[in-house]
């Protein structure tokens, strides 16, 4: 009674702050210890592909090659220029009031083969310059070490389909942690496993577009997996008793939602393999691929001749050398999807086929497949948390990307602002109601940047970069504003509801 009286009281101590300031979105305060930030990742904003001996990435070569497989045709060599623009960028966060800014390194920059016996000193120098700007500005850094460009020079070995991947991924987190471990207090090892495995080794969409779906996909995960469990124990052995940081991994998750009742299973097995078969091994006690993943190739593989499962088994020794190499849940979340039972019937190999569940769109809104846009669904983004909380035993989560997209130069965007409230609303009640523990948010992205396979057809900032202007000048939208007054009030404020 004591707790709930409490809660009351802290509950109505926030309605009156809301109405003081004479708006209002929601009754509950984000908690005095929470975090705000925003992110960008390095190819998608510095540019300067080729300047100060940076090398090759796995990006700059798909995209200079073979441009036809970018929807606009076109590249990150100059992007935003945030390589020479990272001052002015420093103070788009400094307008925001964010609490720390999650940004990456390019591998390139450092060691521009990829291997670690040619360290490239401008680089180091430039990501210093930007730890000190931030220091200064009493800004946190956190730093994705892999954001998916890969240096060539390791492509050109199998990339992470090499084992030897391991070390060379685990000998660049150490000269990270070397050089920037006293400026940086959160890390993650990897940007999204599911996509960097089954987009760009399995599927098409990404670099280096391999194509090898059930094989490759499976065999970079694996690999992916142990680099991630080594540079955790690397950082937990040598550089954590001097910076007294954290690290975690992030973990790109939408909401899956069964499309009627008969459908749950289907949609309990497609969160296992988008996102489970990289989460369970990480963050629960029992380690290892969750049994369904391991059961279902296991079968397809049977059915199409395989001698053996496609996917590659970890050891006893594995299996404990990965589980609980982490210090909180990075999550990636952007929207929900119906789910429903696909039998098989296809003999042909793929990732995609293994899991037998088909994906159709979770609203009515005007966001659909054939336009791109996303869906707004923020009861999906509760639900995914819930989920996380109750599967693998209550992590701290950090939201380490949440957004939506536009696909013209809207400066007014009165749907992203939409977004944002209901997102933020829903994120507040599994904080409140559900008792998740988030315990930071992450705005994606801080500015329009280069989206991939998509270039720069899809804007996800909240600032407009005008991509036709060699100056490449940063516009506050409407979102900006919307988001400093989210994070200066430490709660919802005021915002009109749009599909």
């Amino acid at each position: 009674m004591l707790l709930f009286n409490m809660f009351r009281v802290v509950t109505i101590f926030a309605l009156f702050a809301v109405f003081d300031r004479g708006c209002w979105a929601t009754s509950y305060r984000f908690p005095d210890n929470f975090l705000f930030g925003s992110a960008t990742s390095a190819y998608q904003i510095e540019g300067a592909w080729n300047e100060s001996g940076k090398g090759e990435s796995t990006w700059d070569r798909h995209t200079h090659t073979h441009p036809e497989m970018i929807i606009d045709g076109s590249n990150g060599d100059i992007a935003c220029d945030s390589y020479h623009k990272y001052e002015e960028d420093i103070e788009l966060l400094k307008y925001l009031g964010v609490d720390f800014y999650r940004f990456s390194l390019s591998w390139t920059r450092i060691f521009p083969s990829g291997f670690p016996d040619d360290i490239n000193y401008e680089g180091i120098n430039h990501y210093n310059k930007i730890l000190n700007l931030l220091v200064a500005n009493n800004i946190t850094a956190m730093v994705t070490l892999f954001h998916w460009d890969l240096p060539q020079g390791l492509m050109a070995v199998g990339g992470m389909l090499n084992p030897r991947f391991v070390t060379f991924y685990t000998e660049y987190a150490r000269t990270a942690f070397e050089h920037f471990g006293d400026r940086v207090q959160y890390w993650l090892t990897f940007n999204e496993p599911f996509q960097t495995c089954v987009f760009a080794y399995g599927d098409l969409m990404l670099a280096p577009a391999l194509g090898i779906s059930g094989i490759a996909d499976y065999l970079c995960g694996h690999n992916l997996l142990k680099a991630h469990a080594a540079v955790y124990h690397l950082y937990n052995t040598t550089y954590r008793p001097k910076f007294k940081g954290k690290i975690g991994i992030s973990i790109s998750a939408d909401w899956f939602e069964p499309n009627t009742t008969d459908d749950e299973v289907a949609a309990e097995r497609i969160r296992q393999f988008w996102y489970g078969m990289y989460i369970q091994p990480v963050f629960s006690s029992k380690g290892d691929y969750p049994d369904v993943v391991k059961e279902y190739i296991a079968y397809h593989s049977s059915l199409e001749g395989y001698k053996q499962s496609r996917l590659p088994q970890f050891t006893p020794d594995e299996i404990n050398y990965i589980k609980g190499t982490y210090d909180f849940m990075g999550l990636n979340h952007y929207s929900t999807y119906m789910a429903s039972e696909a039998p098989n019937i296809s003999l042909e190999t793929s990732y995609y086929n293994d899991y037998q569940v088909s994906l159709s769109s979770a609203g009515d809104s005007i966001a659909n497949d054939s336009n791109g846009l996303l869906e707004i669904v923020p009861w999906g983004f509760r639900k995914l948390l819930v989920w996380l909380k109750d599967t693998y035993d209550d992590p701290d989560i950090f939201v380490t990307e949440n957004g939506i997209n536009d696909l013209d130069d809207v400066i007014d965007d009165k749907r992203r602002i939409s977004y944002y409230g209901q997102y933020l609303e829903a994120l507040l009640e599994a904080i409140y109601i559900d008792n998740v523990n988030v315990i930071a948010y992450t705005i994606w992205s801080l500015m329009d940047n280069y989206e991939w396979y998509l270039g720069y057809t899809s804007k996800y900032g909240i600032y407009y970069v005008n991509f036709s202007d060699p100056d490449r000048p940063r516009i506050p939208k409407s979102s900006a504003h919307f988001i400093r007054n989210v994070f200066g009030n430490r709660t919802v404020v005021s915002y009109d509801k749009v599909d």
